[in-house]
């Protein structure tokens, strides 16, 4: 006797009619999210036209005002169109990276490769380097934040700058090597002047404080004076001292 199966077609329909229904739904979310993303953009412009001022002369409140605009997903320095393209901030970046790439390179020679960013905004200071917005009648300075925010747009390039975090300071790294947790370790070690002079370590720093023995620590050390990060110093007892260019100091 053969089966009846009425219910097969039934079901397909049912299925294609679900998988309809989801799709229209997510169409649905979709386009509701666009449009608030769009509403949240329109809010962004008119807070930044109210702001303009601010935004281009006050390093502190453009920082929290960049924090706003990754929060929202808004890339305001890649827009060169409308409002965002007038208010500057792509070429105000274009030229504080520009800068900042030249003192690091600068200074390569001397710190094979990493400098605090504060000595940076130092330098730049020293120079007297300023930025002007195209509308704006004065000059704008810059903050530390600015110059990370710089580096991230030369990284983005794939020139090999990045920032590192070492410590109690931020550092700008201007080469394509490495530094492993050794090697940062090392720099944190060296910032710390409650058992030393700041920016100097000796063997027995690293082996009191890190609890290495002798072969890690002059394994990390040898990396770092072949690349120039670390210079070493022998008094007249015979005594070694590892001294750390990239953390000197104008007291040092």
């Amino acid at each position: 006797m053969a089966h009846r199966r009425r219910g097969v077609g039934v079901g397909r329909a049912g299925a294609a009619a679900y998988t309809k229904k989801v799709e229209e739904l997510n169409a649905l979310s979709l386009a509701s999210a666009m449009e608030t993303v769009e509403k949240l953009e329109t809010k962004l412009s008119d807070f930044a036209k109210r702001h303009k001022n601010e935004i281009q002369h006050d390093p502190a409140f453009r920082a929290k005002f960049l924090e706003m605009c990754a929060l929202l997903g808004v890339d305001i320095m890649s827009s060169e169109k409308g409002f965002w393209g007038k208010l500057g901030m792509g070429d105000f970046f274009y030229e504080l990276s520009v800068k900042v790439a030249e003192v690091a390179l600068a200074s390569r020679s001397r710190n094979g490769g990493i400098i605090r960013v504060s000595e940076v905004n130092e330098i730049l200071s020293q120079r007297g380097t300023k930025f002007k917005f195209v509308d704006s009648k004065s000059k704008t300075s810059y903050s530390d934040d600015d110059i990370i925010t710089a580096v991230k747009k030369l990284s983005n390039l794939g020139s090999g700058f990045r920032t590192v975090t070492v410590g109690r300071c931020v550092m700008i790294v201007s080469v394509p090597d490495e530094l492993d947790d050794d090697h940062m370790l090392l720099l944190d070690t060296a910032q710390d002047d409650r058992r030393g002079d700041y920016g100097v370590i000796k063997i027995q720093d690293m082996k009191t404080t890190l609890g290495w023995d002798k072969e890690r620590c002059e394994r990390a050390l040898q990396k770092l004076m072949g690349k120039g990060m670390v210079w070493l110093d022998i008094n007249n007892q015979g005594e070694k001292s590892y001294w750390f260019p990239s953390l000197w100091r104008k007291d040092t």
